[in-house]
């Protein structure tokens, strides 16, 4: 069992950056493959970025490629979402995920594979 607390979202003009963290409580967090979704008004909650336990394997959305970076720091308990350039289409409720896994490598894509998730956070970027 692990809870996770998001913070750092806020509203940021376009082009400029924020960066996000992710607290996890309970259970080591190294134990958890972990992602970072958003959910915009009225669309699906999609994957941005993930992370495996080890923090060396790593997943990307195409559209935030080249963007934004998504590290841990496991004697921290925390998962960073770092946002560059951002855009207004990244305005949305950014949320943290894990889901255990015992291969140090593994990343989880699918929503469905992330058993725990945080509260969120807002994010808004405007033009």
């Amino acid at each position: 069992q692990v809870e996770l607390a998001e913070s750092g979202g806020g509203l940021v003009q376009a082009g400029g950056s924020l960066r996000l963290s992710c607290a996890a409580s309970g259970r080591t967090s190294s134990s958890y493959a972990m992602g970072w979704f958003r959910q915009a008004p009225g669309k699906e909650r999609e994957l941005v970025a993930a992370i495996g336990r080890c923090g060396y394997t790593t997943y990307y959305t195409d559209s935030v490629k080249g963007r934004f970076t998504i590290s841990r720091d496991n004697a921290k308990n925390t998962v960073y979402l770092q946002m560059n350039s951002l855009k207004p289409e990244d305005t949305a409720v950014y949320y943290c995920a894990a889901d255990s896994t015992y291969s140090p490598s593994t990343i989880f894509t699918s929503i469905s594979s992330y058993t725990y998730w945080g509260q969120g956070t807002q994010v808004t970027v405007s033009s």
